[in-house]
């Protein structure tokens, strides 16, 4: 598989289900930085652990909408948006947030992950309109 082929298999898996996420999709020194709004974290893959088992305590599911996805050798960017299902109104999809990631693949995983997200505001159009998808 392609280093794209594999960034898309996680990205398109049941993030917000698999118990099993982290051994599937992350290399065992895996890293992954992140900027966010609030702050600057280092994961790995324990921390990775944490963050997923948090995510299956409060999605029913997740999917995301790209507007980049970009391979280079063993690089791939994406810029995308996120949407879930919440345990608490598992009927309406909310968006969450709008990212920008860049991933290095080794060994058939996710090795580095270079990530900023910053919340979603479905009240600035214009904002909204930058994430519209592109077809890929």
């Amino acid at each position: 598989m392609s280093a794209k082929d594999i960034v898309k298999a996680f990205y398109e898996s049941d993030i917000a289900n698999d118990v099993d996420i982290v051994s599937k999709y992350f290399h065992k020194e895996c890293e992954l930085h992140w900027t966010s709004s609030q702050g600057f974290d280092l994961l790995g893959n324990k921390e990775l652990e944490l963050f997923f088992k948090g995510t299956r305590q409060s999605f029913e599911s997740v999917r995301f909408e790209f507007t980049h996805f970009i391979e280079a050798n063993n690089f791939v960017t994406t810029r995308h948006t996120l949407f879930g299902f919440t345990i608490e109104e598992p009927e309406i999809e909310s968006i969450i947030a709008h990212f920008t990631a860049i991933w290095e693949v080794k060994e058939g995983k996710l090795f580095r992950g270079y990530e900023i997200s910053h919340q979603a505001n479905e009240n600035d159009m214009t904002s909204m309109a930058s994430y519209k998808e592109i077809k890929l």
